[in-house]
């Protein structure tokens, strides 16, 4: 079926070829103004201006009535599998306790842990399609999901079936990966080693032997995994074919970002602490750094210097971060404006790194990211707006009016 789309006010991220954006070209995005879009089974088949609409007939026509149009939202970092949320931890917040005191206390990454534990898998992956549902209605048209809130054996490989369940309910692209080495486990506290050895020898052959993961991660940082951790459980995850993307320098300047890069990972991710060595590794390697702009608002951190990343030449992207913890919102509308309101990326930068560069922190570039004849239609029409920038200046109202994945209506 052939589907034209007419009256579309701005067709943006429009790109014939397309390549991951580093530097001063992320703040290119290509537009059409009054322009058409053809989709066939699913796919962009053309698109132009109106005055260039070849004459033909189609099978259904909508009009955009001067709606903008551009891809949906592809969020490559998200922890959307859990089983409770932690709003009382937002409260011991508030009340001016630290991190340090509410995991102290058994907050944090280990009281998700426990929750989890006791949620079964049919629950778990009831309220994860719920999240996930609301979310495409945001504008989300691909995402990644780790594990990493199940620290035993039997608990991790719950939660990365409950992922592979929601790759296959889902009409978006999903990635999964494996998170093992997010915190260590109570009963580990004391034989930090023990555990890193359950992950190599127990963890990683069974998740392989299921393919139930497409990434490896590890939690690069002071008090959770140091850099020779993190290289010794990215060793034993590379002879099972698993790529990184790493949790680094989020707190402190972990050399998590170097150990990345010397990995090849695919995307090393938060980068609130930076110096000029991490910067400078990042911005000459083929990894993409991902910020995730939500968790230092919510947390209170300073926020990754964008700024200086882009004139070092990095390629950036833009995720949410979705967990119950630091960042308990896959709204990836208002990580756009914020990160354009506290990470200085100019518009442009910013749906760049949450469209193209984001489907690239994913390794699905070939599929969602830009309008490009063959890529899927996963697009977000707008309410009619005046320009780029008004998506992210006008935060906290909504900006979408319809929600498209693979030419169809959501």
């Amino acid at each position: 079926m052939q589907l034209l789309i007419t009256n579309i006010h701005q067709l943006m991220n429009v790109r014939e070829q397309y390549f991951l954006l580093r530097g001063k070209l992320m703040a290119n995005l290509p537009c059409i103004e009054n322009a058409f879009l053809v989709i066939n089974h699913g796919k962009i088949a053309a698109f132009g201006s109106m005055d260039e609409l070849p004459e033909m007939v189609y099978d259904a026509v909508y009009d955009a009535a001067g709606a903008s149009v551009l891809p949906t939202w592809c969020d490559s970092h998200t922890h959307i599998v859990f089983a409770k949320s932690r709003e009382q931890e937002f409260v011991d917040k508030l009340h001016g306790l630290s991190y340090a005191d509410i995991a102290a206390r058994g907050g944090g990454i280990l009281h998700s842990a426990a929750a989890l534990q006791a949620t079964s898998e049919d629950d778990l992956f009831k309220s994860t399609h719920i999240r996930l549902k609301e979310l495409m209605l945001l504008g989300t048209g691909a995402i990644e999901i780790k594990s990493g809130y199940g620290l035993s054996v039997a608990d991790e490989i719950k939660m990365l079936r409950v992922i592979r369940r929601i790759k296959e309910a889902i009409p978006i692209p999903v990635k999964a990966t494996f998170l093992g080495a997010h915190a260590i486990p109570s009963a580990y506290k004391a034989n930090k080693q023990g555990y890193i050895q359950l992950i190599i020898e127990k963890m990683l052959p069974e998740i392989a032997n299921e393919k139930l993961a497409d990434y490896i991660d590890v939690f690069c940082e002071q008090n959770f995994f140091s850099t020779s951790e993190t290289e010794k459980i990215l060793e034993a995850a590379y002879k099972y074919g698993l790529a990184a993307k790493l949790h680094a320098n989020q707190l402190s300047v972990s050399g998590g970002v170097e150990i990345g890069v010397k990995y090849n990972a695919i995307s090393v991710d938060h980068l609130e602490a930076m110096n000029e060595k991490s910067i400078h590794a990042l911005a000459t390697s083929n990894t993409i750094g991902t910020i995730l702009p939500t968790a230092a608002f919510f947390l209170r951190m300073q926020y990754a210097p964008v700024r200086k990343m882009l004139q070092e030449n990095c390629a950036l992207a833009l995720a949410s971060d979705y967990n119950p913890g630091s960042s308990p919102s896959g709204n990836m509308n208002f990580v756009v404006s914020l990160a354009c309101i506290q990470n200085q990326f100019f518009p442009e930068e910013a749906i760049n790194a949450a469209t193209l560069n984001g489907a690239y922190a994913m390794g699905i570039e070939k599929e969602v990211g830009s309008i490009t004849v063959g890529k899927s239609a996963n697009l977000i029409f707008t309410k009619p707006i005046p320009s780029v920038a008004y998506i992210p200046y006008h935060f906290g109202t909504p900006v979408i009016d319809r929600v498209m994945i693979a030419g169809k209506w959501i």
